[in-house]
């Protein structure tokens, strides 16, 4: 049975419960995105089935950024991805994106309960597009230039972290 995270954002105002089978925060992102969304250091998104989002409190104050992808070029576009933020301390909730519905992306930074397993290793993805002053977390970590090929979903079931 998947983990039920409950899960608020820092001033409270916004509280929400989902399932997760995929509930390790392994994966560290440091794209400009996460860097500018999350913090200097980045964002770890776990994964999580969409369907069994649940708000329990502060719907009215959930507002959606889609991130603008190649800022101030021609190419310039709005990325199809969705991230949820509180509207009153603008903590970063979940991600959503409609290519894969079935799936929502908490952040890790705001999952209340239960406390969450720390990995053996840490893997850091977008190392393309860290500048040099964010410096890397310590600890055994694998660092990859882009995207690492195992999704979140085979990650766990790899590292049979899995909950089924």
């Amino acid at each position: 049975m998947p983990i039920t995270l409950e899960g608020s954002c820092h001033c409270g105002t916004v509280r929400f419960t989902v399932k997760s089978s995929t509930p390790v925060p392994y994966q560290l992102c440091v794209c400009s995105i996460c860097r500018k969304v999350g913090g200097v250091g980045g964002s770890i998104n776990l994964g999580a089935h969409s369907k069994t989002l649940i708000i329990t409190q502060g719907k009215e104050y959930i507002g959606v950024y889609k991130a603008v992808m190649d800022r101030d070029t021609p190419k310039e576009h709005f990325e199809m991805s969705e991230r949820n933020f509180c509207m009153k301390c603008s903590s970063m909730l979940w991600l959503y994106d409609e290519t894969w519905p079935e799936f929502l992306h908490p952040f890790a930074s705001v999952i209340d309960s239960p406390e969450l397993e720390a990995p053996d290793e840490l893997i850091v993805l977008k190392l393309n597009s860290k500048p040099n002053y964010v410096r890397l977390p310590e600890g055994r970590k694998k660092v990859f230039k882009d995207y690492p090929s195992d999704s979140i979903e085979s990650w766990h079931k790899k590292h049979k972290k899995y909950v089924e």
